[in-house]
């Protein structure tokens, strides 16, 4: 019963491992895949939206503001009720009776009333209106930038997919390499030619490279995960595998790169200075004199749900802001301040942009130096390899001499395959910093 058990575990795990499909994809299909559903994408979307949204706020400068009500009151006091009398058009000459007008009886009134403000001309809000579209074009411009960046990221975790599965062939060859040793090996001690401590040598080694093989596995899951979240999709029981393979292909590298002033971060901090320009000369404009129309219309009665009387009011009213306590001199110098502090930022950001895109460079010239010197490095091992094994094959070297040899050798060209990722990680992000 307990193998029938174990039997039954290790063909779950059989299955399980093989149900996972594999799902080829090129670099080109990756770039072409929209990158709309990444979530840093959407989170940058949804600021544009919130910005248009605040700015549909601005529409009160042209449009009408209306209000309906229904009151009813009851009332005994003189005055009041002379005018709720008055308003439902029921006076009569015993009204003006000086004891019905000292003490009134109580009466009641229902008012229906509808009230309109129409804005005419307010330059403040004209003003403000201005900055707020300034406000969401840059956000608009943001969301391009964060646009070109996911797609680097993309590009990045395609190379990472690469080299994960490069990293994978390297050690199974490897692997493949030290087993037809072994084989050797075994066949030298069953003749008693050598001794059993280097035959555990090559058993050690076999587990070395099994268990780097099992972590290059996780790898290419990870990378595979990685792409999956940067395109927000479902990655579970899927891993994607590159259909091109890592290669090292040099590209033409300026050491004098300068700054695009017309990178689209660059354009978007640029762009906020206007919206700070706008705002000081909405502050400014509160002084400024403001038009607006005003109306209401009026219906009254003292019983409910009737209307008999009404009346209506309509004018224009110009108005100043003469003094308003200093609080609009003290916002345009807070928007000045804070333009000030914008323009700073803007100088800071940009001397660092151009260090980074300068350590770009720098880091593409150590890239192509390393690769160069990894990849001597992987042919001198190779060599090496190739003489020590043809003197093991002739008796002249020891197994642990061979086992050194084919280590460094694989050793070397993983870190020729890391050095050729470091360069065209390295290239790729010298492209986007030059957009």
């Amino acid at each position: 019963m307990r193998k029938i058990t174990i039997l039954i575990l290790l063909f779950t795990a059989y299955s399980e491992a093989f149900s996972q499909e594999i799902i080829p994809i090129s670099k080109a299909d990756l770039e072409n895949k929209l990158i709309d559903n990444n979530l840093q994408v959407k989170m940058v979307k949804k600021e544009a939206e919130l910005a248009k949204a605040e700015l549909l706020a601005t529409r009160a400068m042209y449009l009408p503001n209306v209000n309906a009500s229904y009151t009813f009151s009851n009332t005994n006091n003189p005055l009041y009720a002379f005018g709720s009398k008055l308003n439902q058009e029921r006076i009569t000459m015993m009204d003006f009776n000086p004891d019905h007008l000292n003490n009134p009886k109580s009466i009641s009134n229902f008012a229906t009333k509808i009230e309109v403000q129409q804005p005419i001309i307010n330059m403040d809000a004209v003003y403000q209106k201005k900055a707020g579209q300034v406000k969401a074009d840059v956000l608009n411009i943001k969301t391009e930038r964060t646009k070109e960046y996911v797609q680097f990221e993309l590009k990045k975790s395609y190379m990472m997919l690469q080299l994960a599965y490069k990293m994978l062939e390297t050690l199974e060859n490897a692997k493949q390499t030290t087993l037809a040793n072994k084989k050797v090996i075994d066949n030298y001690y069953k003749n008693g030619m050598i001794q059993k401590s280097e035959v555990l040598y090559m058993d050690v080694r076999i587990s070395e490279i099994e268990s780097q093989i099992q972590t290059a596995k996780s790898n290419i899951r990870n990378a595979s995960d990685y792409v999956y979240f940067l395109l927000d999709e479902n990655s579970e029981n899927k891993i994607l595998k590159p259909t091109e393979s890592l290669e090292y292909t040099e590209g033409i590298s300026n050491s004098e790169t300068r700054l695009n002033q017309n990178r689209k971060d660059l354009q978007a901090y640029y762009k906020s200075l206007e919206a700070y320009d706008w705002l000081i000369k909405s502050s400014k404009a509160k002084f400024l004199p403001k038009l607006n129309a005003f109306g209401s219309f009026e219906m009254y009665d003292h019983k409910v749900a009737q209307f008999n009387a009404n009346g209506y009011l309509a004018g224009i009213q110009l108005s100043w802001n003469v003094f308003d306590g200093l609080k609009s001199k003290s916002e345009q110098e807070k928007y000045k301040a804070e333009r000030s502090k914008a323009q700073t930022e803007i100088e800071q950001y940009s001397k660092q942009s151009q260090l980074e895109l300068n350590k770009a460079s720098r880091q593409i010239e150590d890239a192509i130096s390393k690769v160069n010197f990894t990849k001597q490095a992987w042919e001198q091992s190779k060599e090496a390899y190739r003489i020590r094994k043809n003197r093991y094959d002739q008796g002249l070297e020891k197994s642990a001499d061979l086992l050194s040899a084919e280590t460094l050798m694989s050793q070397k060209e993983l870190e020729y395959q890391q050095a050729v990722f470091e360069y065209n990680v390295a290239w790729e992000y010298q492209q986007f910093l030059e957009k």
